[in-house]
């Protein structure tokens, strides 16, 4: 079961490292959106799409680059009283609570997906099955929901990569259990940076 583990953490490093180093380039195409959108603005018309394609960019960036933020020990954490812990502690104490934020990433998925089966024209209750036959083809769409902006993009592009971004942060999210476990059960596993 450990060694199933170390794989399934080795897995999901390797996937969400490679999509991380791709997507921290998206900064340099929000700053060439925004870069557009002011100089639009200045000596030219203003262009319609600038402001919602900044903010499609930027979460993607913030949703696909999250896997490898929780990976790498990026993210946001009180150290207040955790700094000084030893790294079983810290273990412990990690393992609870990525059970937490996998219970709020569920959730958060599921909601993902019931926006993703409406913007795709479903209106029912169960949009999981739905979609599931949307990509088996035995589902149909005869509405795309559509930006009530002037510029009117389609919705589901963005709620798609909302929904990938969530699922990543997930696995992840159980990857650093299964590395929380591994520590505890003195099983070695590569370094994060490795």
């Amino acid at each position: 079961m450990l060694a199933l583990m170390r794989a399934y953490v080795r897995g999901i490093d390797a996937v969400n490292r490679r999509i991380g180093r791709v997507v921290m380039y998206g900064i340099f195409a929000l700053m060439g959106v925004l870069l557009w959108s002011s100089l639009s603005k200045t000596f030219l018309v203003p262009s319609l799409w600038t402001l919602e394609m900044a903010q499609f960019l930027m979460v993607a960036y913030f949703i696909l680059g999250g896997p490898y933020a929780i990976q790498m020990g990026s993210h946001v954490r009180m150290d207040l009283l955790y700094g000084d812990w030893s790294p079983r502690r810290k273990a412990w104490f990690d393992a609870v609570t990525v059970g937490l934020l996998t219970f709020y990433l569920g959730v958060l998925l599921y909601g993902g997906l019931a926006s993703l089966a409406y913007s795709v024209g479903y209106f029912g209750t169960e949009p999981v099955g739905f979609l599931a036959g949307l990509v088996a083809g035995t589902s149909e769409t005869a509405f795309l929901e559509r930006s009530s902006s002037p510029w009117r993009p389609y919705m589901w592009p963005i709620k798609s990569v909302m929904c990938f971004g969530m699922a990543c942060m997930l696995l992840q999210c159980v990857a650093e259990f299964f590395r929380d476990v591994l520590l505890l059960a003195d099983v070695p596993v590569e370094d994060r940076l490795a």
